[in-house]
Formats: C-alpha cells, sequence, structure tokens
C-alpha cells in the first residue's frame, strides 16, 4: 500500500473483526480509516504513529521548531484523502470536522481537522461545514482518567443552525484518531436528530489499535 509521509492511500471499513476495539459504534455505523496508531508508544514506534503524533501536537507549541512538522501533517493528510477519495463523492458529500476539546474562543483551540479538509481541494471548494459546535472547554480524552460516554459528549454539542441550509444528504464526519467510538457516536447523534433523512458516516486518519506484545521480549 502506497503512502504519503505514513498515511495510507486507501480507506478501510470498519468490521466486525475490528468494531469490538471501538466498543461504542453501533453495528450499522459506517466508519472508514487509513492507518493504524498504538497509544503510548512514541514517534517511532510505526509508519502512522509518526504523522498522527505530529497532526495532534497542541497549539501551545505554535511558534517553536517542531511546529513545521504538525504543518506537514496536516499537508499530508490532505493529500492521503485527496488520492483516497472519489472524486465524484467530493460533489455530494458534506464534510463536517469532529469539534475539538477547546471551544472557538479558547487560546488553545485547534482547527487542525477544518484546516486540513480545506486542503484537500481549495477550488472548486468542498462543502465543509463545522455543524457541530462544542459548548463549552474539556481537557484532552487522553488526559482523563475516565474517558466520556456518548450521551456526555454529546450534551455538549449543539449544531450550528447557521450551516444548516440546504440540508445535507450525506454527512461525512471526520476525525484525526478512532478510539472507543465515544465522540462519533455522539455526533451522529445530534446530527441524525437535526438532519433526519441524511446519512451519516465517519472518516478517520487512524484507528487506535490494541498494544501488541513483543514476544522476544517475554520470559517464558
Amino acid at each position: 500500500m502506497m503512502s504519503v509521509g505514513g498515511f495510507a492511500h486507501r480507506f478501510t471499513q470498519i468490521d466486525d473483526l475490528t468494531r469490538p476495539d471501538h466498543w461504542y459504534l453501533a453495528e450499522d455505523d459506517l466508519c472508514y480509516f487509513m492507518g493504524e496508531y498504538t497509544a503510548r508508544q512514541g514517534y517511532a514506534y510505526s509508519d502512522t504513529n509518526n504523522p498522527i503524533l505530529n497532526f495532534k501536537k497542541p497549539v501551545d507549541r505554535r511558534g517553536r521548531p517542531e511546529w513545521r512538522h504538525k504543518e506537514n501533517a496536516i499537508r499530508q493528510a490532505a493529500e492521503a484523502f485527496r488520492r483516497s477519495l472519489n472524486p465524484k463523492a467530493l460533489e455530494s458529500w458534506t464534510f463536517v470536522p469532529m469539534p475539538p476539546s477547546k471551544m472557538r474562543r479558547d487560546p488553545l483551540h485547534d482547527d487542525r481537522l477544518t484546516r486540513m479538509l480545506h486542503s484537500i481541494r481549495p477550488r472548486p471548494p468542498l462543502d465543509i461545514r463545522e455543524l457541530i459546535v462544542q459548548t463549552e472547554s474539556t481537557d484532552a480524552v487522553h488526559n482523563l482518567e475516565q474517558r466520556p460516554r456518548p450521551d456526555e459528549i454529546a450534551a455538549l454539542y449543539n449544531i450550528n443552525e447557521s450551516l444548516s441550509v440546504p440540508g445535507p444528504v450525506i454527512i461525512v464526519v471526520v476525525d484525526d484518531l478512532l478510539t472507543t467510538g465515544a465522540h462519533f457516536r455522539a455526533a451522529h447523534t445530534i446530527l441524525s436528530a437535526r438532519f433526519p433523512t441524511a446519512k451519516v458516516m465517519g472518516l478517520f486518519i487512524a484507528r487506535r489499535v490494541p498494544n501488541t506484545a513483543n514476544l522476544g521480549e517475554i520470559d517464558l
């Protein structure tokens, strides 16, 4: 499989084999990913770990030499999406970036997903709408001792009604990393309630996979 900066050039669907790793996903959820990320293993662990960690680099690193790695990861992800998606689909899909943990007016608000989507094809522009608005800032999920449930996340979401017309037909929720599936389920719930006739699916740069054991390090 060819790749750009560690991001694959095709999407793989979450199926019966991989769905248990993302236990909040429903059986009929349509979710697709490009790479596999292993948590707590650092940049060098895999081809996907490096670009994902750079893509998620926090905003307080802006202005430092390392910031260029985040910018590169955003460009690489956009290129991977451009090569992986059917040009005809781009004409009819409404792309909705998953809102970050920080509200827009928060100085740590990170618009990486919106920027990535706009970089896929600047002209003619895609239908990209920040339909989901987070009503208060929260800690990043990876910093929490207990991960929130979909209903807890959905309680913090509102629909940006100023972007609701024309009504979308196919909504594509885009996020960088699929972990438990809680954020996707929350987004699916609020979008389906507002646009009941629209089809909702998810695209992820990568999915989190369980840690693997190195048998060479196990004392048998």
